[in-house]
């Protein structure tokens, strides 16, 4: 592409879900937004699991938030499967089952189309560049270059340029591994739970034509065996070729305190919007992008505070990250006990209750 301007109103750090989102909503607003991509194309390489709920799944998770179909508008070609139901597994493989509507997504088809849906807005996006630092309105980006913003917006990750120079609250982060396989692994999802997967849980994602399949742990947890050494245990309880091998990691202490300090605002994983209970991010992650970019929006036309975006995030995702944020500690404290102890507590009686920590629901049916 030809060279960007230097002056925006808003630069955005990071174009995955919440960047490409963030900026989606501003451009439509009417607002000059950049955002700033180390990658060529978005979306590569596979960092996640890629399971995320269907919008009426999606609704019943997460009942404060409006506009759901308005916000997340998965193209076709971006599903790899559907599921409707998901398995619950400890340690002595007694599945738990639970209806879930799902989609396992093709992540790059999914990002790469959210990225041309806002450009389709009017934002533009200046890839394989990266930030080097940022101080007071200025971006500077490593090839040397500067780039003004009035309102810079950190969506880039745990590891965000703006989030490690401006916040100093630190995030619990697990490390996750994973593989795609090719085979048929039918279609409900499962999410294991014990010593496979200390502290966390292992999952396996059916796909069109084979799986991702992985875990993530809390290495404190882990006495005799590393994250690698875990991974290839798991993974061997399935047959098939593996064609891919990813890793990353998690923040999973939720969001943080504070999502903006004056002209700068963070967004998705850099601001902690992952569901510690069950990991999920990307919709969660979209959430937050929409909310930010209205706001910004709003702050640009007639002056609206941008914390306003903490107070809409609170009424739409507070009891939601709440819920979760309980569960997790809970999860903690009984995924460090022995396996026959863990399948003591996954059993017919606690079946709800388990759902309910997973889902990011108050434990108990009294509201």
């Amino acid at each position: 592409m030809s060279e960007v301007k230097s002056d925006w109103e808003v630069i955005v750090i990071g174009g995955g879900p919440a960047g490409a989102t963030t900026a989606r909503y501003i451009a439509e607003g009417g607002k000059d937004v950049l955002v700033i991509d180390r990658r060529d194309p978005i979306g590569s390489p596979l960092q996640c699991g890629e399971l995320v709920p269907t919008n009426d799944e999606m609704r019943r998770l997460c009942p404060n938030v409006p506009d759901i179909d308005d916000l997340l508008q998965t193209p076709q070609h971006a599903i790899s499967r559907e599921t409707t139901e998901m398995f619950i597994v400890p340690p002595s493989g007694k599945q738990l089952r639970y209806p879930f509507e799902g989609y396992m997504l093709d992540r790059v088809a999914h990002d790469e189309a959210l990225v041309e849906l806002a450009k389709q807005k009017g934002a533009t996006f200046l890839t394989d560049s990266r930030v080097s630092s940022v101080e007071g309105n200025n971006v500077h980006l490593k090839n040397g270059r500067t780039l003004t913003g009035k309102i810079i917006v950190g969506a880039g990750g745990h590891n965000d340029p703006l989030r490690k120079a401006y916040w100093n609250e630190s995030s619990l982060k697990i490390p996750i591994k994973f593989v795609l396989m090719d085979g048929n692994f039918g279609d409900a999802v499962e999410l294991h739970f014990g010593s496979m997967a200390p502290g966390g849980y292992a999952w396996m994602f059916p796909k069109g034509n084979g799986a991702n399949i992985g875990l993530g742990v809390q290495k404190k947890f882990c006495k005799d065996k590393n994250l690698n050494q875990l991974t290839d245990d798991f993974i061997g309880r399935y047959e098939g070729d593996i064609t891919f091998t990813g890793a990353g990691s998690l923040p999973m202490s939720g969001t943080i305190r504070t999502f903006v300090k004056g002209n700068y605002v963070l967004v998705g994983d850099s601001a902690g919007m992952v569901l510690p209970s069950n990991g999920a991010g990307i919709t969660i992650a979209m959430v937050g992008g929409r909310i930010a970019g209205q706001v910004i929006v709003e702050h640009l036309n007639d002056g609206t505070p941008l914390t306003q975006y903490e107070v809409r995030w609170k009424q739409q995702m507070g009891r939601v990250m709440k819920n979760s944020k309980r569960a997790f500690r809970l999860g903690s404290l009984l995924l460090r006990m022995p396996d026959w102890f863990i399948n003591l507590v996954f059993n017919r009686v606690t079946k709800p209750f388990v759902w309910r920590s997973i889902t990011c629901r108050n434990l108990f049916f009294i509201f």
